[in-house]
């Protein structure tokens, strides 16, 4: 099973958990260090302004950066979240900085977006590196719908 950006408009986010859980760690890290990867690290993105969960992120205002690495030759992503009010937006190479960053691989990425790794445990085997607020870290994910597969 892979991941086809080509598909991801008329993908399900369900689906895409699933198509995400049944790859294993080296097949995400094997198209993520490809030429697909920034296609389909806007395409992840682009989501999450539709699973933000209105009622646990009404009167928040905060920024997080995902520095996502693994890339070509070495290379990293960078987009941030903003969570504004109930809603949230999403930027490629944004400036300034963050209230928080976290800087990960695509495959903590994947098990974080599907619901199938711990980000805490992660944080503490380092898998994950947060720097900024780290309570805003560790509450990030209740923010959004995270899809089961």
């Amino acid at each position: 099973m892979t991941l086809d950006p080509s598909t991801f408009s008329t993908m399900t986010p369900q689906e895409f958990s699933r198509t995400v859980a049944a790859m294993s760690d080296r097949q995400v890290e094997e198209i993520m260090g490809g030429e697909r990867r920034r296609t389909i690290l806007d395409a992840i993105f682009r989501r999450f302004p539709s699973a933000v969960r209105a009622d646990r992120t009404a009167g928040v205002h905060k920024t997080v950066d995902f520095r996502v690495t693994g890339g070509p030759g070495g290379s990293s992503d960078t987009y941030r979240v903003t969570i504004d009010d109930g809603a949230a937006r999403t930027e490629r190479d944004p400036s300034g900085e963050p209230d928080a960053s976290l800087m990960l691989g695509p495959v903590e990425l994947a098990k974080v977006l599907t619901g199938r790794g711990n980000p805490t445990l992660m944080v503490v085997r380092g898998k994950i590196k947060v720097r900024g607020d780290l309570g805003l870290a560790k509450s990030f994910s209740s923010y959004f719908a995270v899809p089961k597969g």
